[in-house]
């Protein structure tokens, strides 16, 4: 089984990366989690441009083509989504790449509901299938925990495996 893992933050010490890199650590045996790295390729969304001949486009939509699910960890800035995480879905929004995907949302901050709320709204527009009992919110706000500092603690490390359990169990019943 293959996951594709998307982080709304460019930063390099981002909490949400660092999620869905432990994440990745706590996947059960013989699941993949890959974490895309490619959202500050991305050019800004612009409808008048070719897709076809964007190699950062085509390799995201084939990504998440290949992928029998996905992972999202995004920032909330001002109430809203970070701009390259809406930019990303602007950019595959009407190529059916989220058809039927089955998708976790996984916060690094409770009180960053904003942003969850709307992920949700677009990617229930897109078509994606919403995964609730694999979406979580993991409170690091402040902690700024890299990877082994999430796996180490293990309030945190249960939750996280609880929700990468519960994600491949809803994949598994539609495959």
């Amino acid at each position: 089984m293959d996951i594709l893992a998307i982080s709304g933050s460019l930063r390099a010490g981002s909490s949400n990366t660092a999620l869905l890199h432990a994440m990745a650590a706590l996947a059960p045996e013989g699941v993949d989690v890959s974490i895309y790295g490619g959202l500050a390729d991305l050019p800004h969304f612009n409808p008048d441009l070719d897709p076809e001949t964007i190699p950062a486009v085509i390799d995201f939509r084939a990504r998440l083509m290949a992928a029998d699910g996905v992972l999202i960890s995004s920032p909330e800035y001002a109430h809203g989504v970070a701009g390259v995480m809406k930019n990303a879905l602007d950019w595959v929004v009407a190529t059916g790449e989220f058809v039927d995907k089955p998708v976790a949302l996984i916060n690094a901050s409770p009180r960053a509901h904003h942003a969850q709320e709307a992920l949700t709204e677009t990617l229930v527009v897109m078509t994606a299938r919403m995964v609730p009992e694999a979406s979580i919110a993991v409170p690091l706000l402040g902690r700024k925990l890299p990877e082994g500092g999430i796996l180490a603690d293990a309030e945190i490390a249960d939750a996280l495996r609880g929700a990468i359990e519960s994600f491949v169990r809803a994949i598994e019943v539609v495959a």
